[in-house]
């Protein structure tokens, strides 16, 4: 169902905020005759930082501009010819106010969907129980909301008090003036004779008492109303810095922690809005109980009584102003962070964002924006900036588009610590006042960070997942028992039990700086070595599960002696970076035993791929633990050659396991002529290890050389033609591959 349709059903808070999104800068007219195509349009392509998207913003806004008018022309009738001059006016409006800045236009059409989605997504949500219950992130939201409301109840109620309070002080006054004034009249009766003075006097004191006697009870009643209303801001008080702390330090750094995760492979931290309007109705609230403690105080100065309402208004107003000063030193934030790897010479961007700027007046007098560098003395190229306003989303920010870095002194290194192991720091920070200059905050958007030496195995079990997953682009993360053969990787141990490395840690150097018992390369290396390997050429087998991949050899062989001869399995090399290993059970002239084909880098997959070279051993059958080959993998086999052209052949490459090597059992599935595998005329060796640096059978430039692949192919047809070494031995065996040239030799020897 369309979003506009779904919000016009909206009841109550929500239709009112949904219309509250509308006004000159974009009439909720044009919403509603243009709903589906403004629905249907993808404002989301545009990245509202980038200038150069401002031509496709501009597109949309003349074909805004465009179907606005073709609505008016087709209004017809009278009623129709209201809406038709209204339509064209609104067509006129929008290009005025958006011509020069066609991506404010954007930007607001992005923050209505985005805030009616929301609204209608929270109202489905709250009549629509899953289960008989909510889900927990909408049954959150909803406490928030009712908070709020709490809170607006106790705010209208301390302003109705205080009101109150106000008139009862000022007919206070007055009758206070009125006894001064009786005071006054009996003061006055000493010039007057004797006998009018006895006449008048007792009908004055008499008159001075009663109104004593009622200044006297109103003075006490007076002093109840205020301690009465100080007790109620104190209530209010303590639940709007409650409200506070779940929305700053729960939800805010929730928020704060996604974008940290997000940068390593995590999911998009997701948008700041809801958090704005939270923070805004903080801010307006906080700012509402202060303004009534001023007047409260203001009262009390007015009219002095004896009594602890002195001291307690000023510890509400010492408390209200380390609530607000709290909220808008924690609501300045980083909205979009610079890289996390600097270079000098090159330009760099960042987004910093103040949540309440648009509620406390901050935009009145925009504040400038510093950047700087807080460890090491780098200079910052074009790190100032004015936070601008935007009206349509009542967001506050400072867009850095092209700061950069001069130059960087480092410090001196310790031990083995390399470049890429110094730690800087950015840090962003403004200075802006609040309430026409009644209070000034210094605020700053990154704090110095310390690197822990060490963290819990659990946590970088999840940080490494995360990253895998986000690498390889793959929805199938690391399992627990992928987990357990890291932690044995990285601990040089042999438990299988995941428990055991619950409360390990794992230092840096344990990650990146030591290298691996046996090996010249790191933990990480071999990690990110894995997800090279696989994001750039096995992702659609990993995604398969056809990949076990955290494998050791010993493993391996204690799975697959088990299983019918030709079942094998791929595990990624324990002893190369970026390697993936075959291993297959398979008989050998004294006892079945276990082989294991030397790892594959990505060197060969730029060849020839993983699925055609497990086509091209017949001798595997099935992948672990029992499900035939072409099953899985024959969606993936590049489809064979077109037919000769002229009498020429185009030649092709297949490897071959010379131990293994066997007539193709289906000859008829290659549609170009194949010499037999086993002939020794055809097998040119072409070792595919990292080892070997230069194929023989490509030229300089990449391409084969026929007469080249001939010479090797008689040179080793000569070799062939000795008697072999019996190479039968040992439990498991390393199998170096080869690849096989093949073609019509007549065809070859033509060209």
């Amino acid at each position: 169902m369309a979003v506009w349709i779904q919000a016009q059903q909206l009841q109550g808070d929500a239709l009112h905020q949904m219309q509250s999104l509308y006004g000159q800068h974009f009439p909720i007219e044009v919403r509603h005759y243009l709903s589906h195509w403004i629905e249907s349009q993808l404002w989301d392509s545009i990245d509202l930082e980038n200038p150069q998207e401002e031509f496709k913003a501009k597109r949309l806004l003349d074909s805004l501009i465009q179907e606005l008018q073709k609505k008016a022309e087709h209004q017809v009738g009278e009623d129709g010819f209201l809406l038709k001059i209204k339509l064209g006016h609104y067509a006129s409006q929008l290009k005025i106010t958006y011509d020069r800045c066609p991506l404010e236009l954007v930007r607001c059409i992005k923050h209505i969907l985005y805030t009616e989605q929301r609204l209608v997504r929270e109202a489905t949500n709250s009549i629509s129980p899953v289960g008989g219950m909510m889900d927990s992130m909408s049954q959150k939201y909803q406490q928030i909301n009712q908070a709020f409301e709490e809170l607006r109840a106790m705010t209208q109620d301390t302003d109705n008090d205080l009101r109150k309070l106000q008139h009862n002080q000022e007919y206070f006054i007055i009758q206070y003036q009125e006894s001064l004034r009786i005071q006054a009249q009996l003061t006055s009766l000493a010039n007057l004779p004797p006998a009018e003075r006895q006449l008048r006097e007792p009908s004055l004191q008499n008159k001075r008492a009663t109104v004593e006697a009622w200044l006297t009870r109103e003075a006490n009643t007076l002093q109840k109303y205020r301690l009465d209303l100080a007790e109620k801001h104190q209530k209010t008080l303590q639940m709007l810095r409650k409200q506070q702390t779940i929305i700053l330090d729960d939800e805010l750094i929730q928020w704060k922690r996604r974008q940290q995760l997000a940068g390593n492979g995590g999911p998009p931290e997701g948008g700041l809005d809801i958090l704005q309007s939270w923070c805004e109705k903080l801010a307006e609230m906080i700012w509402q109980n202060r303004q009534q403690i001023r007047r409260a105080e203001h009262l009390r100065q007015q009219l002095p009584i004896p009594g602890p309402i002195e001291e307690l208004l000023t510890d509400l107003n010492s408390t209200i102003t380390d609530i607000i000063s709290a909220l808008v030193t924690s609501t300045f934030i980083i909205e979009k962070q610079p890289p996390q790897v600097l270079k000098t010479q090159t330009k760099f961007a960042a987004t910093v964002r103040l949540l309440v700027g648009g509620r406390l007046n901050v935009h009145m007098n925009p504040p400038q924006v510093k950047a700087t560098i807080i460890i090491g003395t780098p200079c910052i190229l074009n790190n100032n900036c004015v936070m601008e306003y935007h009206q349509t989303t009542g967001t506050l920010s400072a867009h850095f588009r092209n700061m950069s870095l001069k130059r960087i002194k480092r410090s001196d290194r310790r031990g083995a610590e390399s470049v890429t192991e110094e730690k800087f720091t950015i840090l962003f920070e403004s200075q802006f006042s609040v309430g026409g200059n009644e209070l000034v905050f210094q605020v700053k958007g990154r704090v110095p960070f310390l690197v822990p030496d060490k963290v819990l195995w659990p946590q970088l079990c999840e940080a490494i997942n995360m990253k895998y997953k986000a690498e390889v682009q793959s929805n199938r993360g690391l399992s627990e028992e992928n987990l357990v053969f890291l932690a044995q990787k990285a601990f040089t141990s042999s438990s299988i039990n995941p428990e055991d490395y619950r409360n390990m840690t794992i230092s840096w150097s344990q990650f990146n700086r030591e290298s691996l018992p046996g090996r010249n390369f790191t933990f990480w290396q071999w990690f990110d070595g894995v997800m090279e390997l696989t994001k750039k050429h096995l992702k659609p087998h990993w995604n398969d599960g056809a990949i076990l991949g955290f494998v050791n050899k010993q493993q391996a062989q204690d799975m697959l002696m088990s299983k019918p001869n030709g079942t094998f399995l791929l595990r990624f090399s324990d002893s190369e970076i970026g390697g993936i290993t075959i291993a297959w059970v398979a008989e050998n002239p004294n006892k079945r035993m276990v082989w294991n084909l030397m790892p594959y880098t990505s060197k060969d997959f730029s060849i020839r791929s993983l699925a055609d070279r497990i086509s091209d051993l017949n001798h595997l059958l099935f992948l672990y633990p029992d499900r035939p080959k072409d099953e899985v993998f024959s969606k993936y086999y590049t489809p064979p050659l077109s037919k000769p052209v002229d009498g020429y052949v185009k030649p092709q490459i297949k490897q071959v396991v010379p131990e293994f090597t066997t007539p193709n059992p289906d000859p008829s599935s290659v549609s170009t002529p194949f010499m037999d595998q086993a002939s020794p005329a055809m097998a040119v060796g072409l070792a595919h290890s990292m080892y070997t640096p230069i194929d023989p059978t490509l030229d300089p430039e990449g391409e084969f050389d026929l007469d080249d692949t001939m010479d090797v192919a008689r040179h080793v047809e000569e070799l062939l033609r000795r008697p072999m070494e019996n190479q039968w031995s040992g439990h498991a065996l390393l199998v170096r591959g080869s690849m096989a040239l093949s073609g019509k030799i007549q065809a070859a020897s033509d060209h």
